[in-house]
């Protein structure tokens, strides 16, 4: 008879099966002439987010930075970015914490069903923000995940206990929270650094958040990304290399190095992270000023341009 961890294993394969799906049949029927190939960089950032994704860093604060950085993507689909390409390595991830991580199988799929429902109602909502929007919601998440940073590197975050499931009023807040976390990723706030704050508050043990992190970005990362590639709000190339390059890494964080003093490498993540999120914070606030230029003249962008080349086009007239 199968367990009821088997059949969560059954259905986060059916999860991949159905994005998968849905991914490449959006690749087969897309009319953009932009090449879809990763260059190296897109795997190299692939590859060393989701390398240090698997060892507790987290990878969406750390790959918005990378693409700042290099000026690799266009902001506005940044989130959708995100989602699309870290869905395959978050489940490789799943699937391995499942497997040797023993919790409560109540606690678990409810925590999952929870973010997956807040990331279906999110991606919808952020996947029709303006550009500007979305500038100051990523600057904001990446102050926070600042922060979380900051407290992991100087310990301040909740020692946890030792349970390993969650029942009534506690587990009521668990899903709650969950269901936040997991709207909140569509923007591009990463789930791992709060879940795991929220676990040890609650008292579980801080171990039994690594399945639930993973199996909830597993699940509902497939569900939300499928909407940003319905509505082409994200970046083909960057998200293939995020899928193609962070794939091994998994593996190789998991199996083969297992841990690492990632002390100087948080202090690493959280400089870059909080530049990351000024320059998109003042790139929102500039583009602000120019809309309300704009509004104050009465003219749309559009209506100005048509004035501009109507005025080129008529003949010069003498005095």
């Amino acid at each position: 008879m199968l367990t009821i961890k088997t059949w969560l294993f059954v259905a986060l394969g059916a999860f991949t099966i159905f994005y998968l799906s849905t991914w490449f049949s959006a690749i087969r029927r897309r009319k953009s002439t932009e090449p879809a190939s990763p260059t190296p960089l897109d795997l190299g950032i692939g590859f060393v987010t989701n390398f240090f994704d698997t060892l507790g860093i987290g990878s969406f604060a750390t790959t918005t930075s990378l693409y700042k950085l290099w000026k690799h993507v266009r902001d506005e689909v940044i989130p959708g970015t995100l989602n699309v390409g870290h869905t395959l390595p978050a489940i490789a991830q799943a699937f391995i914490y499942i497997a040797i991580v023993e919790v409560d199988m109540t606690t678990l799929i409810s925590l999952i069903a929870a973010a997956v429902l807040g990331m279906w109602l999110g991606a919808g909502v952020v996947a029709r923000l303006p550009r500007h929007a979305i500038q100051i919601g990523m600057g904001v998440a990446l102050l926070v995940a600042a922060g979380l940073t900051l407290m992991t590197i100087f310990n301040k975050q909740a020692g946890g206990g030792e349970a390993l499931a969650l029942t009534g009023d506690l587990l009521a807040i668990g899903i709650i929270g969950n269901f936040i976390l997991g709207s909140l990723m569509s923007l591009g706030i990463g789930l791992y650094g709060p879940c795991l704050i929220m676990i040890s508050l609650l008292g579980l043990n801080p171990i039994a958040a690594f399945p639930i992190m993973m199996g909830s970005c597993a699940f509902l990362m497939p569900t939300g990304s499928a909407r940003f590639i319905v509505r082409e709000r994200y970046n083909l190339r960057a998200a293939l290399g995020l899928a193609l390059g962070g794939i091994p890494a998994v593996l190789l964080a998991a199996f083969i190095v297992k841990s690492l003093d990632l002390y100087y490498v948080r202090w690493l993540v959280v400089i870059v992270v909080i530049y990351t999120a000024l320059v998109l914070l003042r790139s929102a606030w500039l583009e602000r000023r120019i809309m309300k230029v704009q509004g104050s003249s009465g003219l749309t962008p559009g209506a100005r341009s048509a004035e501009r080349i109507n005025r080129s086009q008529k003949p010069n007239q003498k005095p």
